[in-house]
């Protein structure tokens, strides 16, 4: 242990190795993978007690391994029985969001290609882009980087693109797929983490390329015909937006091998349900309602030959889902709040815990380090 004026004389002359924003996302995309073995731990020194309970990484004396050159936060059972360092707000960097890693991550993992875990609890190794533009596809929101998928999704996207027309829609306009890693988002969806997820308008792409600034500002349509959450509400889509159009696309989706499942609001199954006069009825059991999904439709791909610890959903209900479950959805029942707030007093909102890091399979943390 340090006598107290070499720890005085540290903590004038060290620099947290993560220091600033820059340092702090630069760390956050290569933290590794905190096996047993990865190295001897820079012992740390008691310290004052907390206000609070978190054990942390010292100023004067960083906590960290060094693997391959890159600074590593210890694993919390590293850190000695009983310490509690003075500087809550250097919390390890191991019990961060895993929002906060994969978020950082500006490329995919070079890795052979998998998706790994499950759809909203999982990540993404060996990723590729969709093009920005296509012969029949445009893609929005480019700022947010998650045009990123397993190569199996990218397949399917430009297969489902070039048959757009055939249907008689223009092109696709595309919103989120994943990060380029995968792994839980910084905003917008709890699943699109092992990239097998694609969002696409509801809108069909212009006879002309979108500017950047269109691309984050044009906004997707609503095919609601009025608000879902009043009593008695005519919750079907509006004739005015909606046509068989859309219909014969989201039908060409669904009836892809490769699907799983396409997630569209009820109104817009009940749609699709009273659009298909043939016996042909199977890929309506693919179409399953859920919340929003009325600017877009929500694709899901089935874990791909080769993935492994991919985790499929189950298989959707025997049936055409037209029957007793979508008259639920369309009553008032999921819909208007049974104990509304009173006039003037805010609706309480229960936030949840973000997802750690540790909560992902094992493989993600390679999927971080990979370089």
């Amino acid at each position: 242990m340090r006598n107290p004026a070499a720890r005085k004389t540290a903590s004038r002359n060290w620099k947290h190795p993560f220091a600033g924003s820059a340092g702090l996302i630069a760390a956050l995309v290569t933290v590794a993978a905190m096996a047993p073995d990865a190295g001897a731990v820079t012992p740390v020194p008691a310290a004052k007690p907390a206000s609070r309970g978190d054990i942390v990484i010292e100023e004067f004396a960083p906590s960290v391994q060094l693997v391959a050159g890159i600074p590593v936060p210890v694993k919390k059972r590293d850190v000695p029985e009983g310490y509690v360092a003075s500087k809550p707000e250097l919390v390890l960097y191991s019990q961060l969001p895993a929002k906060d890693y994969f978020g950082a991550a500006n490329g995919p993992a070079p890795l052979k290609s998998r998706s790994i875990g499950s759809y909203a609890k999982g990540c993404l190794a060996g990723g590729a882009a969709l093009p920005k533009d296509g012969p029949t596809w445009q893609v929005m929101r480019l700022s947010r980087n998650r045009n990123w998928g397993h190569p199996e999704l990218i397949d399917y996207l430009e297969d489902l693109a070039k048959d757009a027309p055939k249907v008689g829609w223009n092109g696709l306009l595309v919103g989120d797929l994943a990060q380029p890693r995968g792994g839980p988002m910084t905003s917008g969806h709890a699943s699109h983490q092992i990239g097998l997820d694609a969002d696409i308008w509801l809108t069909q792409m212009p006879g002309r390329r979108l500017s950047g600034q269109e691309r984050e500002e044009v906004s997707a349509i609503s095919m609601l015909i009025g608000p879902l959450d009043v009593k008695n509400a005519d919750r079907r889509v509006d004739p005015r937006k909606w046509t068989d159009t859309h219909a014969r696309l989201i039908r060409r989706a669904a009836s892809d091998k490769r699907v799983a499942r396409i997630f569209v609001n009820p109104t817009i199954k009940k749609a699709l349900c009273d659009f298909e006069k043939s016996r042909d009825r199977a890929w309506l059991a693919k179409i399953r309602p859920w919340w929003g999904h009325h600017y877009h439709f929500h694709v899901r791909l089935s874990c791909p030959a080769g993935s492994v610890g991919c985790k499929n959903q189950n298989p959707p209900p025997p049936g055409d889902g037209c029957g007793a479950n979508l008259t639920y959805w369309l009553s008032d029942e999921p819909w208007v709040p049974k104990n509304p707030p009173k006039p003037g007093e805010k609706p309480k909102v229960v936030k949840k815990r973000p997802m750690a890091l540790a909560a992902l399979p094992r493989d993600c943390r390679s999927v971080l380090t990979a370089n």
